[in-house]
């Protein structure tokens, strides 16, 4: 009975992961992404990127293309005002191949300035694509919410 036991659960554990599709391997990608953001990882955020992607944070003043950019640019944004907070509140997630996704929604971002807690809403576009057997963002826009 054990043995049946153990098979079954191995068995269900495969099947989970064959079900995933785009969809489900994109999400996954960000819950890394938010995960990394609220524990300022920079090494960890910075990975997700594919080499090629193209990238405006808030604070983005041009197109960023180059790996060394976007690093620079978590450093400044994690490694102050900490602690950090991401959510991805309201999305929706539109597979446009088996190897692409496109997640668009409305995220909050938080941290502590001055000693003070303060909280954005903004905007996001990821864009996530299956490189080689992984998934990594090769595009991403946030922007600040209207007022």
């Amino acid at each position: 009975m054990r043995k049946l036991l153990i098979a079954g659960a191995l068995f269900a554990s495969l099947c989970t992961t064959a079900i995933a599709g785009p969809k489900e391997e994109a999400l996954q990608v960000l819950e890394k992404w938010t995960k990394a953001f609220t524990e300022s990882d920079v090494d960890g955020i910075v990975k997700l990127y594919a080499p090629d992607a193209l990238f405006f944070g808030t604070g983005s003043k041009t197109l960023v293309t180059k790996p060394e950019e976007i690093r620079k640019y978590f450093e400044q944004a994690l490694l102050s005002n900490r602690p950090r907070g991401a959510t991805l509140d309201t999305h929706s997630a539109t597979v446009l191949s088996d190897t692409a996704v496109v997640v668009t929604g409305l995220d909050t971002v938080t941290g502590v300035r001055d000693g003070k807690p303060f909280s954005a809403n903004g905007r996001v576009t990821f864009v996530v694509a299956k490189r080689g057997s992984g998934w990594q963002i090769v595009h991403f826009h946030r922007s600040a919410m209207p007022k």
